[in-house]
């Protein structure tokens, strides 16, 4: 890649961070500006540019429709609120074209629900999956804190427990009768 391409993605991206900064600022919060910048970013490292073709106000909207489809943005229980039809309106975009931009961000990233990386600070402080955790292969809730101390030592006394592997059956010693010998015993 050389330096014009690059500068051409650097302008790109900058084109597309400044009409997300301005939709964040309006409806939205900073949790929501700052996952939107990490993702532009991640998406121009990749090897082949998805926002280098289309339109910058389609990406714009779909790099929101991305994180609000993995953060419940479109769910009145959750705060912010904002419609997909608020995201076009102000972007300009229609919701075909920012739906299937958003799932190739999607798909591309392999962006899901109480992703680690583009989750707001509010799913990750209310991520279930924070609670469990896999104790010898089951998964089971995290114990109160001052319990946590003692579950390094109940994995090492069954560790210790295990017991040796099972012995192989003895063959059963072959009988000079026959199968059809058990069948006239039963009659």
């Amino acid at each position: 890649m050389d330096k014009a391409e690059k500068a051409a993605i650097e302008n790109r991206k900058h084109q597309i961070i400044s009409l997300i900064r301005e939709f964040c600022t309006e409806r939205l919060d900073d949790d929501y500006f700052e996952l939107s910048v990490r993702l532009v970013e991640k998406l121009g490292r990749k090897r082949t540019v998805p926002f280098m073709s289309g339109k910058i106000e389609i990406w714009s909207a779909a790099v929101i429709h991305a994180l609000g489809s993995i953060n419940f943005l479109f769910d009145k229980s959750f705060q912010p609120y904002v419609t997909v039809e608020e995201i076009n309106d102000f972007f300009g975009t229609n919701k075909s074209s920012s739906a299937g931009k958003s799932k190739i961000i999607r798909d591309l990233l392999n962006l899901g629900y109480f992703d680690g990386e583009f989750s707001t600070n509010r799913m990750k402080e209310n991520n279930p999956f924070d609670q469990m955790m896999m104790v010898n292969g089951f998964i089971t809730f995290k114990t109160p804190s001052e319990l946590r101390q003692f579950v390094p030592e109940i994995n090492a006394e069954q560790k210790e427990l295990k017991t040796p592997p099972r012995k192989t059956k003895k063959p059963i010693p072959e009988t000079e009768s026959t199968d059809m010998d058990l069948f006239a015993e039963l009659e």
